[in-house]
């Protein structure tokens, strides 16, 4: 499988970037918290209610899922072409899952923001999240 640059591409996504930088800048300025979703989520589903944290983390996912259902209420949904079976996929997230978990984070808790405080547990994290990428990338390519 090939994919292609796109130019036209670019700068949609600079500007997803910037967005993301940005709102997870504010929440640590505003709110002194991580914009982790592990961790958000965490607080909600699995963490004392404490009325103060509960509803910033609310309205963060609402956000989360609220605005791609928007754009695809406004533009229509875009083509999306998955090339893995269902059951790959429950395997794959959960194997998500336990690695966000053995990793004290995701990959925008250590990715985005953890690397920009230059945690370097997130740099470790992040390192590790990069190679093992790589690495499934490279073995899948060889395989096929």
């Amino acid at each position: 499988m090939s994919i292609a640059f796109d130019p036209s591409s670019v700068l949609p996504a600079l500007l997803g970037g910037a967005l993301i930088g940005a709102a997870a800048a504010a929440l640590v300025l505003i709110n002194g918290r991580v914009a982790g979703i592990s961790g958000i989520l965490g607080g909600v589903l699995g963490g004392p209610f404490v009325a103060r944290e509960w509803g910033w983390r609310l309205a963060f996912l609402v956000g989360l899922v609220g605005a791609p259902l928007l754009y695809v209420a406004w533009r229509g949904m875009p083509p999306i072409g998955i090339a893995a079976s269902t059951a790959t996929l429950i395997v794959a997230g959960l194997l998500v899952g336990f690695g966000t978990r053995l990793g004290g984070g995701c990959t925008s808790g250590h990715g985005v923001c953890g690397t920009a405080r230059l945690s370097p547990r997130s740099l470790v994290a992040t390192g590790l999240f990069m190679l093992a990428g790589i690495a499934v990338v490279a073995a899948l390519r060889w395989a096929s």
